[in-house]
């Protein structure tokens, strides 16, 4: 069955600008659409059932949230960094760094913790993000495919674990670990022609410290 999606506007809207409210046909008279002057939309649809078919309705006064890059003064960050393939990882630990100051994050509010490998990861992930003195806790690493599955038991536990931390601690713990075939795809990737990965996980640890300092406390 098709779906209906047009609007009727309100009679009481001038024809010259943007209606204040419409109907979508078909649907109950209580589903309204709101539209906003300026910069602030409704986005949020959401499906109803009728005698035609499905609609979309677009609810009013959806409020957005995002975190901001220009507020950083003050945040507090680890960094928990893998010492295998220490070749790969200092590098992505180079790049996190400068970004973080490039955003106003003082040194001094910057710890770097190292662990053996990216299997170790999440245990003091998850014990850091529990002391309470971090916005946000940056995970950096190096997976690199050999010839047999540890690979995969490696770079699936550390996904797995590092998502627990965050989850358990409340504090956000964000994914910087590599995982590649081989050598070159993780020098790419650190700095290389692919850039750095440690710089966008630490736009992420920014991105999210920020979100939930701001609007949840």
């Amino acid at each position: 069955m098709a779906t209906r999606s047009a609007l009727r506007i309100s009679s009481s809207s001038p024809t010259n600008s943007i209606p204040k409210s419409g109907f979508l046909s078909g649907c109950h008279p209580k589903s309204f659409v709101t539209f906003y002057s300026g910069n602030r939309y409704s986005t949020n649809l959401v499906s109803k059932g009728n005698s035609r078919g499905l609609v979309c309705v677009a609810s009013a006064g959806v409020r957005h949230f995002r975190g901001s890059f220009s507020k950083c003064e003050g945040l507090r960050f680890a960094v928990v960094v893998a010492q295998f393939n220490e070749v790969v990882t200092k590098l992505l630990l180079e790049g996190a760094i400068e970004t973080f100051k490039r955003y106003s994050v003082r040194e001094e509010d910057i710890e770097v913790w190292w662990v053996p490998g990216s299997f170790e990861i999440p245990v003091l992930t998850q014990k850091l993000g529990k002391t309470g003195k971090y916005d946000a806790i940056l995970c950096i690493g190096a997976v690199i495919r050999g010839d047999t599955t540890h690979y995969d038991a490696v770079a699936n536990s550390a996904a797995s674990g590092v998502l627990s931390a965050g989850l358990n601690s409340g504090v956000p713990c964000i994914f910087g670990v590599l995982t590649c075939d081989d050598m070159d795809q993780a020098l790419n990737r650190a700095g290389g022609k692919a850039g750095n990965k440690g710089s966008e996980a630490a736009l992420t640890a920014i991105e999210m410290a920020t979100m939930v300092r701001e609007h949840i406390g």
